[in-house]
């Protein structure tokens, strides 16, 4: 059930960007068998906890195989041909020198679409380094845009390179390509890159450097938090309320329900003020509790909301309304995203234990009796 069933994804075990890219393809209906190693590597995050709380990981059924062992190699490729698409999150090379590279794969598959996950990309003079979200959205530019003025840049979790940069762009990528064989053409490589895609990312901020709106200057612009209207405030319980009135209609009702209509404050786009009227709002802000600025903001549009922590937000009403989160497992986690009207997506399962329907798997994907045992003898780990 799905807007992408009858999909047919194999995913290489690996984590962050790579698991949420097939996430989102899963979510959308596609049948994953995410091929694990047979025993759990110690560097490869939540998965160590249990499946339930890889989130993720959840939409797969999997299968195990130890990739180092020729035979291993075989059932790989047995499955890369009745695949749509391949999902992989290794360094340069290294399913090349497993044998699994485009060229083999392609080869025995040439409708497959080959996804690549990558932080540096798969050419370049730092293509095999290490690093993480941290270090690819630094060299992207974006990390420099993001902190207090006069302070150091303020890490964003791992949102701009894993998942926006990386996984989201890698599964848009692959719905390409994939758009692309439907059409008549051959499978080719989606080359993810995480510090490209944090790049894009960025784009506006390209933009509005161009045209002499962007301060090389953390928190001294309009979406950095340097315009007192486009920030957060304390609460007098220690809790906050994000501001972001950029128009002048909302910044109007803005100051009307801070008390501030009639107030002597500089203008709203007049930078020189902009830590007068900071202070003016600091002061609003902390004259009352989070809850009582929702109500005072309750239904109007002066672009105003609470900060939520991650335990609160799946309690607010539009979330409730809306179904936005789900249980699956036991676990509270964000539903299926975006929404189709004709081919809404499932409830999904949880994440598999190694090698966990496995065998329910390959029956689905055509594989006869005779082939699963076969596989089995060559290595591939199987539950039913």
């Amino acid at each position: 059930m799905g807007v992408l069933s009858g999909i047919r994804v194999l995913e290489f075990e690996a984590i962050g960007p790579g698991p949420f890219g097939t996430m989102l393809l899963a979510d959308m209906g596609a049948d994953v068998i995410r091929i694990d190693r047979p025993v759990a590597h110690a560097d490869l995050g939540p998965k160590a906890s249990g499946p339930r709380i890889d989130i993720t990981g959840r939409g797969r059924r999997s299968v195990t195989l130890d990739l180092k062992q020729p035979a291993a190699v075989a059932s790989a490729l047995a499955l890369v041909e009745r695949a749509d698409v391949l999902i992989e999150g290794f360094r340069p090379g290294a399913m090349e020198r497993l044998g699994l590279g485009p060229d083999v794969a392609l080869a025995r598959n040439p409708k497959l679409v080959y996804g690549r996950m990558t932080g540096w990309g798969q050419t370049g003079p730092m293509a095999e380094r290490a690093g993480h979200d941290l270090n690819y959205i630094a060299l992207s530019g974006v990390l420099s845009g993001i902190g207090p003025a006069g302070g150091k840049p303020t890490v964003p979790l791992n949102l701009v390179g894993d998942y926006g940069g990386g996984g989201m762009l890698l599964a848009m990528g692959v719905l390409a390509a994939l758009l692309h064989v439907q059409r008549g053409g051959a499978g080719q490589v989606v080359d993810a890159a995480m510090v490209e895609g944090a790049a894009q990312l960025g784009a506006v901020f390209w933009g509005m450097l161009a045209a002499g709106n962007w301060k090389e200057a953390r928190g001294s612009n309009w979406l950095d938090g340097g315009a007192p209207w486009y920030d957060s405030y304390q609460t007098a319980d220690g809790q906050f309320m994000a501001v972001g009135a950029v128009e002048g209609r909302f910044y109007a009702e803005l100051l009307d329900k801070l008390g501030l209509a009639t107030a002597d404050l500089p203008a709203q786009h007049d930078r020189a003020g902009w830590p007068r009227l900071r202070e003016a709002f600091e002061r609003a802000f902390a004259s009352r509790t989070r809850a009582d600025w929702c109500a005072v903001f309750d239904g109007s549009d002066a672009c105003v909301a609470p900060v939520l922590g991650f335990a609160e937000a799946p309690s607010h009403a539009q979330h409730r309304a809306r179904g936005s989160f789900v249980e699956v497992g036991g676990v509270l986690q964000p539903g299926p995203a975006p929404r189709f009207s004709a081919t809404p997506s499932a409830l999904p399962r949880s994440a598999p234990a190694r090698g966990e329907h496995g065998a329910a798997a390959l029956r689905d994907w055509g594989f006869e009796p005779d082939a699963i045992s076969y596989l089995r003898q060559q290595g591939l780990g199987l539950q039913t």
